[in-house]
């Protein structure tokens, strides 16, 4: 019999689009825009190093992670962060940052807080996996609004004392899916102290990192080490498939405190999937190059300037800081992008999808989420299709 906590789980956000959208035919040549799927090409180099070692496709992968990986990744760590990590107890390769985000949680999150039932708090708008990382581990999923008003960073430090009591694990995102903000040194020395008074830990899922305008994002735990925290307090998540555009290589790495990596290298040990050894040693070179981060960077830029450019004097349109979205304001989420659809073919994904209606509201029903993945002159022309429809 399916768990009961499981049986009120909302439709994930791309089935609800295909309901809302494939009934209807397309106002013209369709172009996607709603998934965050990177496009730029990722280092032909790559390729060749999966060729050269397709022998180790043979072999069972170490479920830990090869040593040269951890190493190229303790490496990185020290390199974009100043944080120090040790390569062997500290930090573990992963199918991927969802694989992580979801396991650490089964792995770290206890069974009661005080004797009650624990709560995992998570940013509103949200990747799904939290809730669901959360539901699984029988935690009590408790949303916070990311808005305009506070800079779309939820602000764990008005919650009431009764919930911070109870907090077991917060997800933070920065830079933040959907609105592209990045979280100040101020709000992570906030919140780590938070994450001390109250004894719980924070999972900050940094994937969108190295994609930014003007501001390098901060890493949450370098800021932990530097204000001398619990070496436990905060776990870290990042992937190569937003910084390198390897989404398919299904590569990240999870690090943190000792502790907390022995409990989720034990679970990985019965449920995970470690990462094929020809795909590790792709991985361990990509970490160890920046240059085509760099490149990376400046093109996503440009497909930032063109979006300022063309939003220009509409009213609540901001300037993302990081990622590669837009975070549109429009009067309705869902009729905006069935709008789109209807009139020019371009498909988009309603802010609603995103979020969680909490006591009435969603704080993303008025937005819609549009990828800046494709190539630059292919999102110049869809941006200027969005203004001239939606925003005449």
């Amino acid at each position: 019999m399916f768990p009961e906590r499981f049986s009120n789980l909302p439709a994930y956000a791309f089935p609800r689009l295909r309901s809302l959208l494939d009934s209807h035919e397309p106002g013209g040549a369709i172009v996607h825009m709603t998934i965050g799927e990177p496009k730029h090409a990722f280092p032909a180099w790559v390729s060749d190093i999966i060729a050269e070692n397709t022998a180790g496709f043979n072999r069972y992968p170490p479920n830990d992670g090869t040593p040269e990986l951890r190493q190229a990744i303790a490496d990185w760590l020290l390199r974009r962060f100043g944080a120090k990590v040790d390569a062997d107890t500290q930090i573990m390769p992963l199918n991927g940052t969802r694989e992580g985000l979801y396991n650490a949680a089964m792995a770290v999150c206890p069974e009661t807080k005080h004797g009650q039932k624990p709560i995992i708090l998570t940013p509103n708008p949200f990747y799904q996996v939290y809730m669901i990382a959360a539901i699984s581990v029988a935690a009590e999923p408790y949303f916070c609004p990311a808005t305009a008003e506070n800079g779309f960073m939820p602000d764990y430090t008005q919650l009431p004392e009764e919930v911070l009591r109870r907090v077991a694990v917060a997800y933070i995102c920065s830079p933040s899916n959907p609105q592209g903000a990045i979280a100040s040194r101020d709000y992570l020395e906030k919140l780590v102290a938070l994450a001390e008074k109250y004894d719980f830990k924070i999972f900050a899922d940094e994937c969108y990192s190295e994609i930014y305008r003007d501001q390098k994002p901060d890493g949450a735990l370098k800021v932990a080490q530097d204000l001398g925290a619990d070496p436990e307090r905060v776990l870290i998540f990042h992937s190569l498939s937003k910084r390198s555009n390897l989404p398919g290589l299904r590569s990240g790495f999870v690090a943190g405190g000792p502790d907390s990596l022995k409990r989720i290298k034990q679970l990985r040990a019965y449920s995970g999937a470690p990462l094929p050894l020809p795909l590790q040693m792709a991985s361990e070179k990509v970490w160890a190059d920046e240059a085509h981060v760099a490149e990376n960077r400046r093109l996503y830029a440009e497909k930032f300037d063109i979006a300022d450019r063309i939003f220009a004097g509409v009213p609540g349109y901001m300037k993302p800081q990081a990622g590669f979205f837009l975070w549109l304001p429009v009067e309705d989420g869902e009729a905006a992008a069935l709008k789109l659809w209807k009139e020019t073919g371009v498909r988009v994904l309603p802010g609603a999808y995103l979020s969680k209606d909490v006591n009435g509201d969603n704080p993303g029903k008025n937005y819609i989420r549009v990828a800046l993945v494709a190539p630059k002159k292919d999102v110049e022309a869809a941006l200027n299709t969005i203004r001239a429809c939606l925003y005449p």
